[in-house]
């Protein structure tokens, strides 16, 4: 365990059933023109109807970005960052999973032409804080409303980096249940499995402690046992509230720990052929979780004793580990998610590359219990090719 750790959080956290009908008393708070951050998709499912009547009844003066990109490169975050510019606003609002959270918080710390979201790739730490920001998330989930990261493409590595900044950390951040209702299954699938993700690696993390565990526990039980009811039923209000409460915690548990192998892995996936973040750390789950398991059984032990409800107290240390290991798969199962890279004709002789690009993210190998070699590298990404 770590001698010294610590905790970031959003400062306010607004979750319930009725959550974004306190949006008008935040902006009350002498508010003069707010910028919201979408997507199109967003804009066409009718799911800024409810928050633009609040920021209305408030009469507050806004305007709407809804050009954001699924998953943008550097580029284009900065393309967004200078739209934001022009509006001269003095509150974000993001409304979207984690490509619109991420450009939005980008944007909070860019908001002068000090530097840019290439130079924050060199040295995350240069940028400040300077506009106040509120998070809703319609997707649980990213856990993007917690963190400090902002997950941008840098095409000519053909990779995804994390900018990670405490700067960024939200101000505001209203979980509804309501904003999720509608998810279809594969966005819900995908983005759930990627908190789970979230939950799962920070817990086994070489940077895990008290305080990141507390959270990332809670999230897995929270997950794993709503995941697919919500994923699977528009009615499970309840189960979806579950899975924004899970996604958040495990989001606030990056912020103290840190995610390991399945997400370094992940990032040149997305990176060079475009899959979904999401469904990226799917595939590499379940192989990831194998080469841990020398190094990570007992505490997915502890995990079993806090997830399984009922669960047979007697089990060994290798049978409880063994059953989390085949929850996690069973549940990318029962949610239908590619779980080969030959489902995006990822060819086989892009290994080499794959692998290259996949052990450039020391920032996350680092916290893997377990040592990734390349060899090691190689041997995961053939599972899933």
């Amino acid at each position: 365990m770590l001698a010294d750790y610590s905790l970031k959080m959003p400062k306010n956290i607004i979750a319930g059933e009725h959550a974004i009908e306190q949006l008008s008393d935040i902006l009350a708070k002498c508010v003069q023109k707010i910028v919201i951050f979408t997507d199109k998709g967003i804009l066409g499912a009718g799911l800024l109807d409810l928050p633009k009547s609040m920021i209305e009844k408030a009469g507050v003066e806004y305007t709407i970005i809804s050009e954001i990109p699924a998953e943008p490169n550097y580029h284009e975050a900065q393309a967004m960052v200078e739209e934001f510019k022009k509006e001269k606003a003095d509150f974000i609002i993001a409304i979207g999973g984690g490509s619109v959270m991420d450009v939005a918080k980008l944007a909070s710390i860019l908001a002068t032409d000090s530097y840019t979201v290439k130079d924050l790739l060199d040295n995350p730490l240069l940028a400040k804080k300077q506009i106040t920001s509120l998070m809703i998330p319609t997707t649980a989930g990213t856990g993007s409303e917690a963190t400090p990261n902002s997950i941008v493409g840098v095409p000519e590595k053909e990779l995804k980096i994390g900018i990670v900044n405490p700067e960024m950390i939200a101000d505001y951040v209203i979980l509804d249940s309501r904003m999720i209702k509608n998810l279809p299954k594969p966005i819900a699938a995908a983005t759930g499995v990627d908190a789970l993700c979230h939950a799962i690696e920070c817990f086994t993390s070489t940077k895990a402690n008290p305080i990141s565990n507390t959270f990332a526990l809670e999230a897995l039980d929270l997950i794993m046992n709503n995941i697919i009811e919500a994923c699977t039923n528009p009615e499970a209000l309840d189960a979806k509230s579950n899975m924004l409460l899970g996604s958040f915690y495990a989001g606030v548990a990056i912020t103290s720990s840190g995610t390991t192998a399945v997400h370094a892995l992940s990032y040149p996936l997305g990176g060079k052929y475009h899959i979904a973040h999401g469904v990226s750390n799917a595939m590499l789950l379940t192989p990831v979780m194998k080469f841990n398991e020398p190094a990570i059984k007992e505490l997915l032990a502890v995990a079993y004793d806090r997830v399984v409800k009922n669960g047979d107290k007697n089990l060994t240390v290798d049978q409880k580990s063994s059953y989390m290991i085949n929850q996690l798969e069973e549940i990318v199962k029962v949610l239908e998610i590619p779980t080969s890279l030959k489902t995006f004709d990822v060819p086989a002789e892009d290994l080499d590359g794959l692998v290259a690009a996949g052990m450039e993210v020391t920032r996350l190998l680092v916290n893997n219990k377990r040592e990734v070699t390349p060899e090691d590298a190689r041997s995961i990404y053939l599972e899933i090719l």
